[in-house]
């Protein structure tokens, strides 16, 4: 006991000097942190729930990133324009927003690729091909924060939640069940227009049982 604070002194005393101090033998003390809890749900509308999900469906089917992406985007695009006719929002026939005039591509659509129902038109470009439905052509960086916006810290979880479940079927098979799928897990609002654009409850534990129930059909 006194070696130890004339050992404790000569630190005092000198600090610049390095010193070997022994300490009793003890067991440390063991801090035990709670491990992370999974995102349960995510309040979001249905657009970017149908934009995420569709272009990961269209990687699982071999196509790139940002194809994907833009993919997606058109693909929720268009659903909402059939969407908005049906609950009379949209006048039949028009394909742009309320108040918004329509723009033109700035490339002629080169081919289509169908993609959960949907004829997507696609382009080539210096980034490879991208939709270019609702009359532009889609920009995967636009698409990347507009997913970033409404999902915010989430996103990585849901993604990985989307992924797992795409993974789990056949591209084949995915690509005729894809849209039902998503019907299985969509945000839950109120039917008719007062559905339009409302917020539901994205369930990840619905997504991680349809994964489960999926890989049990296919063992």
């Amino acid at each position: 006991m006194r070696s130890s604070l004339r050992t404790s002194r000569a630190v005092t005393r000198s600090s610049s000097i390095p010193l070997l101090v022994s300490f009793p033998a003890y067991a440390p003390e063991i801090l035990c942190y709670p491990a992370p809890v999974a995102t349960k749900s995510v309040v979001v509308n249905r657009s970017p729930v149908l934009t995420l999900w569709a272009s990961i469906v269209a990687e699982r089917l071999g196509h790139a990133r940002s194809t994907a992406l833009t993919l997606g985007k058109a693909v929720a695009g268009l659903n909402a324009q059939s969407k908005g006719r049906r609950l009379g929002i949209y006048e039949e026939g028009a394909s742009a927003a309320p108040g918004r005039k329509p723009r033109k591509p700035s490339k002629p659509a080169s081919g289509t690729v169908l993609l959960l129902g949907r004829a997507v038109p696609v382009v080539k470009t210096p980034k490879g091909p991208l939709a270019a439905a609702n009359n532009r052509v889609e920009s995967p960086d636009s698409v990347r924060r507009y997913l970033e916006q409404k999902f915010g810290a989430a996103l990585p979880e849901v993604e990985a939640a989307m992924r797992a479940l795409a993974k789990a079927y056949p591209p084949q098979q995915l690509e005729s069940i894809g849209f039902s799928l998503y019907e299985e897990f969509r945000p839950e609002v109120p039917r008719g227009v007062k559905g339009w654009g409302a917020k539901g409850r994205l369930d990840l534990d619905r997504l991680r049982e349809l994964t489960r129930s999926a890989g049990n059909h296919n063992t």
